[in-house]
This record gives structure tokens, sequence and C-alpha cells, in this order.
């Protein structure tokens, strides 16, 4: 419907026809009550004939009505004449940013900033109400002649399109009215975040993606997002980056990091409000005015921007410095405290801690990532140039940061107490896995062995020249001699206090006595202790509960992490106590408590203090937690899902029936418990409900769940009627921990796991002779086997073992005798035997953390041949299992059953943050009383 010049609607005449967009044409029209002008929204003849579209519309505007800012052109109403709908909103003067940079191109650097600044006031004055504007683009930011900037169409976008905006992305305003305009089509869509365009429900980060794009535009004078048609414009934003080397060398360093964290395409990563928004553009602005900016660029190659296209890497330019970063001040800032942003400049490929270190499979690390030498001078961090890992040196003084020659491979980096030396571990990160603990001198030479040890949790080079580390998953600590030697027991954990590991030591002042966390058996985190002991008397006891990774520092504090926000409390090192309660000083602190299975994380939190009083730590909280679903998969990894609801925590084992209609698996968390799930009902239903019962197998004839329960103490065996009927009876009493793994098929004989020492797991077998049940060892070794599986003859055992320095699958005769086979070839675990016998089923290490699924051809008899390892499929998503298989396979060897993740977990953009004098600050926030 076009509207002539002076034409009526109600009290309005039309003056001028102004522009038609994606929810109606624009006029200016006169008021004549009120003796103003206006604009004249008409909408679309559609809403004429929908009368509840047009009741929603009318709801949401009087809502949007009551958006009172100078920097939101104001809606005064919507009104109805002759048939006709309007909206009735301020008339604003000037040209949108869409003409100016049209006209012009780029807009100068401290004028874009000032334009930037106040579209984001508009936001968060909006966001404080609820309202959420889904549309924002350069065509609805006008500047009018006295410079100053209203947002348009603030909230039109959902009263236009009500609900259905949220569900489909064609359902856009813009894209649904205007479809047949292709220039207003692809305006929208190059604005639309990630989360839009995958038809996913928005909140208030939408418009801070929006924004990003918007300032990217008004610096670079192009769409951040490109394309020919809408379907590149909106694959560009789900998938690439923007090209962040056409941002003009005089935008400040904050700004682009600023930009960085608008335009993340996980939204949990994304700046969360527009008032943070506001004030780095605020501070970069005082910056400008205050100083001259110095402002050069790396150049990028083509390697480095392929990292930025996958979103690996963060901006580290040579000028990241003297900059603050958001939701990171205190609540009162101080000063002569300094933080800045830790410029690395680039080796060909490098990725730093400062980009996240793919580690685990996880996209973060897991242990220590980095640490500050005792002077703050120096640091040392994990770098991965090239797909390999190795540990880099900077000085804080020198832009560059360099390769330490003998430390490929390696991570958790510490220094020794006088800074002359770089400790670390230096090997496969694995379970089973056994590596060396090395150290190399600052001034450069050939690194040193001090011993062997599986991959560490935490270590700490004390005053007296003795290391403490944690080189047991499921156990205590040890030290060292830091000349080397044979590491010696220092802790033992508790079973009867339902603890499962020592970790994360740090030694105190003197090397009298140390710090640890202490993980219990449930291995959650909300109930990890921090614990002092004395090296002297022995005396242990909790200072902390709930909380992980504490270290000391001189100012009388403890410092410690607790769901990714560093907490600090007063401490008393001569009596070993702390004072008041803890208080939360930094949040978003990378740490690893959250891992997807909710089982294996370190504790680890990504920071280091100096003896000078510098900080650093890597942003990124707790590892957001990751949806998991039960799954089978073909032998070509096809996957089909598994409708199964559990109750709470991840769900792991799963095993199928004998006859097929059932699976039997267990829940890790909070809830750690065996369930069986009835396939062609649909029912879920619980076995256990006492102490902590896990690893469940089904005895042949199904009649029974075998299982590792808590119930009586440590870990030992028990089983129980699969109807949930009668109690669970207990089939072994040991000081040790026991795992059951695999039933030989005449239902006889129990292949299990009995733990003899940290990271020493040996085979035994449980045999029910003439109604008498006798324990046997099958094979003693010292070193990490699991994963045991009878063959379908009941004559072969494989398992995995870590003998050879890496976990491989071999095959062993029952009950023997005769040598073992080595099956694999390039590393393997998790084996199952094809119901007919004639393969042999195992993973192995893939590409980029991927998952390979390997088949073995084998012959069984009484001897056994086997052919050469062939892959089935690669697969992201099969979080792996310990002690034993994750997986199991039909009948038919035609599927397998397995859980996966149900969202890949995306790699976690961090920044490394260093804060200058930061002891300030914390003598500030937690005062001590001295």
């Amino acid at each position: 419907m076009t509207l002539a010049t002076g034409t009526t609607l109600g009290s309005y005449q039309i003056t001028s026809p102004i522009g038609a967009g994606g929810m109606g044409e624009v006029y200016q029209a006169h008021d004549t009550k009120l003796g103003r002008d206006v604009a004249v929204k008409v909408l679309p003849e559609a809403f004429a004939h929908d009368s509840e579209r047009l009741s929603r519309f009318q709801r949401e505007a009087k809502m949007l009505a009551s958006l009172n800012h100078s920097n939101i052109a104001t809606i005064h109403g919507l009104e109805q004449s002759n048939g006709t709908s309007y909206l009735v909103m301020e008339l604003v003067s000037g040209e949108t940013l869409q003409e100016r940079i049209k006209r012009d191109g780029a807009v100068p650097v401290e004028e874009a900033l000032a334009i930037g600044k106040q579209i984001a006031e508009a936001l968060e004055a909006a966001h404080e109400k609820g309202i959420i504007h889904r549309d924002l683009k350069p065509a609805n930011v006008k500047v009018t002649p006295e410079g100053k900037v209203k947002v348009l169409d603030f909230g039109l976008a959902k009263a236009f399109a009500g609900d259905a905006a949220d569900g489909n992305p064609s359902q856009s305003p813009t894209l649904s009215a205007m479809a047949t305009m292709q220039g207003v089509l692809l305006g929208t869509a190059a604005y639309m975040s990630p989360e839009q365009a995958r038809g996913k429900a928005v909140d208030k980060r939408t418009d801070i993606w929006a924004f990003g794009c918007v300032l990217y535009e008004l610096l670079t004078g192009k769409q951040a997002f490109q394309g020919e048609d809408v379907t590149e414009i909106l694959a560009a934003v789900v998938k690439t980056e923007p090209d962040w080397s056409q941002l003009p060398q005089a935008s400040p360093s904050t700004i682009r990091a600023l930009l960085h964290r608008c335009l993340q395409k996980d939204r949990r990563q994304r700046l969360h409000d527009a008032a943070d928004v506001r004030i780095e553009i605020e501070d970069a602005l005082s910056a400008s005015a205050s100083t001259t900016p110095v402002a050069s660029e790396v150049r990028q190659n083509p390697t480095w921007r392929w990292v930025l296209v996958t979103a690996l890497a963060l901006v580290i330019g040579a000028t990241i410095a003297g900059f603050t970063v958001w939701k990171l001040r205190p609540a009162e800032r101080l000063p002569d405290v300094t933080r800045l942003l830790v410029g690395v400049a680039p080796a060909e490929g490098l990725q730093t801690a400062a980009q996240g270190l793919v580690s685990a499979g996880r996209g973060r690390p897991t242990r220590t990532a980095m640490a500050l030498s005792p002077d703050g001078k120096y640091l040392v961090f994990v770098g991965f140039q090239s797909g390999k890992r190795q540990l880099y040196l900077k000085a804080m003084d020198q832009l560059e940061a360099t390769p330490i020659p003998g430390t490929e491979g390696s991570d958790s980096p510490f220094f020794s107490p006088d800074g002359q030396w770089i400790g670390f571990y230096q090997g496969v990160v694995e379970v089973g896995a056994i590596g060396e603990l090395k150290k190399v001198p600052l001034s450069g030479g050939p690194p040193v062995t001090l011993c062997k040890t599986p991959p560490m949790y935490g270590v700490s080079w004390g005053p007296n020249d003795i290391i403490v580390f944690a080189g047991e998953r499921g156990g205590g600590l040890s030290r060292i001699s830091a000349s080397g030697g044979t590491p010696q027991l220092l802790t033992t954990v508790d079973l009867k206090k339902g603890e499962y590991s020592h970790r994360l030591p740090q030694m105190l002042p003197g090397g009298q006595a140390v710090l640890f966390t202490v993980q219990k058996a449930d291995r959650r985190w909300d109930d990890a202790q921090i614990v002092v002991k004395s090296l002297v008397s022995g005396e242990q006891k909790v200072l902390i509960e709930n909380g992980t990774d504490a270290r000391y520092v001189s100012t009388g504090h403890l410092v410690f992490a607790r769901s990714g926000t560093l907490m600090a409390v007063p401490f008393d090192v001569a009596r070993m106590t702390i004072s008041g309660g803890p208080i939360g000083i930094i949040e978003g602190v990378m740490q690893d408590v959250n891992s997807p299975t909710g089982i294996g994380d370190t504790g680890a939190a990504q920071f280091s203090v100096s003896g000078s009083g510098t900080l650093v730590y890597l942003a990124g909280g707790t590892f957001p937690g990751t949806d998991q679903l039960m799954v089978w998969v073909d032998r070509t990894g096809a996957t089909e899902p598994i409708p199964v609801l559990v109750p709470q925590g991840a769900y792991l084992v799963p095993r199928i029936s004998p006859d097929g209609r059932q699976l039997t698996f267990y829940t890790a968390g909070i809830d750690t418990n065996v369930w069986i799930y009835d396939l062609s009902r649909g029912a879920l239903s619980r076995v256990t409900t006492e102490g902590v019962n896990k690893f469940p197998i089904r005895t042949p004839d199904g009649q029974r769940v075998t299982f590792s329960s808590t119930t009586a103490g440590p870990g030992n065996l028990f089983w129980k009627l699969t109807d949930g009927s009668g109690k669970a009876e207990r089939l072994t009493t040991d000081e040790h921990v026991q795992i059951p793994s695999s039933w030989s098929p005449d239902g006889k004989t129990l292949a299990f796991l009995q733990q003899i020492g940290p990271n020493n797991w040996d085979i035994w077998t449980l045999s029910f002779d003439n109604g008498s049940a006798k324990v046997r060892p099958f094979l003693e070794t010292p070193f990490f086997e699991e994963h045991a599986e009878f063959s379908p003859d009941g004559r072969w055992l494989a398992y995995a073992s870590n003998e050879s320095g890496r976990n491989e699958i071999y095959v062993q005769p029952y009950p023997g005798p005769g040598g073992r086979q080595q099956v694999s070839t390039q590393g393997g675990r998790e084996p199952a035997w094809a119901h007919n016998g004639r393969e042999l089923f195992y993973k192995a290490q893939g590409t980029n953390d991927a998952m390979k699924m390997m088949a073995v051809e084998v012959t069984l008899g009484t001897r056994l041949t086997a052919g050469p390892p062939r892959v089935l499929f690669e697969a992201n998503g099969w979080p792996g299992t310990n002690m034993i298989r994750g997986y199991d396979v039909t009948s038919d060897d035609k599927r397998f059953v397995t859980v996966q993740l149900k969202h890949l977990p995306t790699l976690m953009i961090s920044q490394m943050i260093l804060v200058l004098n930061w002891f300030e600050e914390l003598k500030h926030r937690v005062p001590t009383g001295k």
C-alpha cells in the first residue's frame, strides 16, 4: 500500500515518503493534534486480516513505547485508520550508517568509536528492560546532523514476526516481508548471529553480535560477513571469521579484542552485556584522548589466517599492551594496578596457551598451561606448532616467544625457587602412559631427566630443592630431589574418608609444609578439599571445602579456584590457619572441572603468581559441559540416536543384554548408579540405589548385573538381579579396588581388574567351581592393564597394556599357558570381540582428537592368527573410558552402541591476561587485618 502526499491517517497527514523496509513503508507525517512531525510506518496489509497477530503486535508496541532513551528512536504507539495499521514514531533527521558507509567507506576510528559508544548505550538501556533489538544493522542506525546517534526499529523484529522469528531464520521480518528485494535481504542476513542463522532462540547476546558486525563495518567500510546470496552469507556467519587484517592500524588493541569477543560464534563465549561494550569503548576513547597511540600490525600469513578462520586463535599482535579488559575490573579500580593482554609475536602457525590449548580432545588445557618465574620477568607456556606440543619462553620485556629445545611433547611447566630452572612433564598425556619429569636451565642447555612418571596432576618445586608432584590419577603425592632419583610417597589417600586422589600441590615457604587438593571418590569438585600437611609433624588438616589448586602468596593469602572463579582468603602460614571466609576476586578463570563425561578432570586452574606481585591467567571459565545421547553406530560410522532419558549426570559403558532387548549402563556424577533401559518399551529402571556403583556388565544368561560398588568400603565386586529385586550380593572382599570386565561365555569365570598401585592394575579372575568362588591372578605385571575381554570361545583374553610406553592391544591364551600376541600396531584401547569370533574391534587415536574404530580379522582355535588392523570409520564425540570399554557390539556384529556427545565441545577461545602489581589489588579486596 503506497500513500500519496496529503493522505490523512487519523490525525496524521502524510508529507513525504521516507523509505521501505521489511516491516512496511515509512513516511514523514505531520501530527495535526500536537503540531509535530513524526515518522509513520504503515504495516503490511496482512496485519489487517490477522487479528491475533495484530493484537500481539499491539502488546509488543506498548512495551516498546516504554523505552525512553536519547539514543533510541521513540515509538509513540500503534494506531489504526480505515483498515490501515501503522506505527507512529519519532522522526529522526540525518542519514543512516548504511548511507554514510556507502558514500564515504570506513569511518575514522575515533568517530566510529563515538558512534559505537552511543549504540552500546542504547542497547544497554533496552536490555535492562528486557527488550532485544533482534535486527540491529547500519540501516537501522541514524546519525543526526548534530552527531546524535538514534537506533531505529528497536524490538520491532519480534513484534513483527512473533515467536516464529526465534524458530526459523526465514521468518526474520526483513527476510520474510522483503524476499523479493535482494539488497534488503542481504542486509539483514549479514548481521544475523549464528544462533539466528540456525533458527535457535535468541537473547541479548544476539544484539552483541550484531553490534560487533556494525562496529567492524564502521571501521573497515566492509561487511564482516559477505556472500553473493543469503545462503553464502549465512554460511559465512556460521563457519568463517571476518578478515581481521582489514581493521585500520590506528584501531586500539582493546577494540580489536572487543570485536573478537562480540563475534564469538559460541554465544557462551561472547560478551554478555552491552554495558561492558560501552565501558571498553569509553576506556579506548579516554586512552586515545590522553596519549598518542602507537599501533602496528603483524601481517597475517595464510596459515595464521586459517588458524583464525578455524577459531583457534586470538589476535595476538605486537601492540597488545596497556589496555584494560572487560569483566575483570575490581569494584574499585586501583591506579597502580595494570592489566595487559600478553603479547606474543607468533611464529609460523604457532598456537599459544592464550588461544586455548588442544588437550585431551577438549580444546582447552587440562593441566598447567603456563608459569611465571618468581621475579615475574619470564613466562613459560605450552604452545602448539604444526600439531606438535612444546614449551615456549617469553621474556616479559620482549615481544617474541621462543621454543625451548628438548621440550617437544611437554606440558605442566614450573620454575625452581631461584628461577634458574624450568621443570616440566614430557610424554603422552593419557591414562596408563609413562613419561618423564625433567628440568632445563633457563639460560639454555639440554634437559635433565629426574625420573619416570605417569602424566602429572600438579607439581611444585620447594625451597629445599624438593619437588612434590601428583603423578597418580587415583593416588597420593610423591616427592623427589631436584637432582633426580627415585620418587618417594609423600601422602596416601584415605579410602575410609572417601578420598580418591591428592593432587595440585604447592610447597609453602621454608619447605616444611605442602598444600594440595583432595578429590573425593565420587570425583565431583564441589566437595573437593584444600588441605595442608606438615612435613615435620605429619599433621594434616582441611583448610577449605569446595576449592582446588591453592597457591600461597606473600601478602598472607591463599588464592584458589572454585568453579572458574579465583578466590582469596587470609592465611597465617606459621599457624597454617585461615581467617574469615573466601572472597571471589576474578571470575572466568579457565579451570578444568567439567569434562563432557563428568569424570576425569584434573581440577587445574590456569593461573600463576610471581613473588613480585604479578598475576597471569587464562580467561575462559569452566568447561560448560556437553549433553550426551546413546546411539547406534554402523560399520561406516552412521549414527542413530536412542531416546534414553537419564535422571542425572553422564552415562557410560553401555552393554547390550544377551537377548538384545535391553541396555545396561551407569550414570556418573552426582548420582553414580546402575540403570537398565528397555529398548522396546522405552522404560528406564534403576538397579542400584546406595553408594557409588559403576562398571556394570551382564552375566551371559542375562539374569544378573555385575558391578563395582563402594557400599562396603573400597570398590569390590557385587552382583544383583536385573529386575532390581533382592539385595546386591557381594562377590569379593578385598582392600584393593576391583572392576568387573568380562564374563566367560559359560558364565563360570569373571575377568576383573584389580588396582595394585596408583598406576598398576592387574587382571584377575573369579571362578565358580562346584559352588565355591576362587580368586586367582591371571596377569601380574608392573604395568597398567585394562579392558580385559574373553573371546567368544572362552579360550583367549584380549586386553590393553602400556608396557611399551603407550597402550596397545594384546591377546593371551586363557587360562594358559602360552605367550601373548600384540594385535594393534599404532596404539589401541577398549578391545571387543565380534560375536562370530572372526574379528577383534578396538579404538585408536585419530586425527585432531578424533577416534578411529579399528577391526582386525582373527582366527580362533588352539592358535590365534591376526591380520593387519584396518579402519572402519573415524568419529568425533565418543568419550573414551578407562578400565572397561565404553561401547558394545550387537549380536550380528553390524552395529555398535556407544555414548556420543550431543554437541561437540567448541574450543574455548581464551586470553592470556597479565596483571601487574596485583598484590595491591589483592590486599585492597581481601584485607588480612595486619
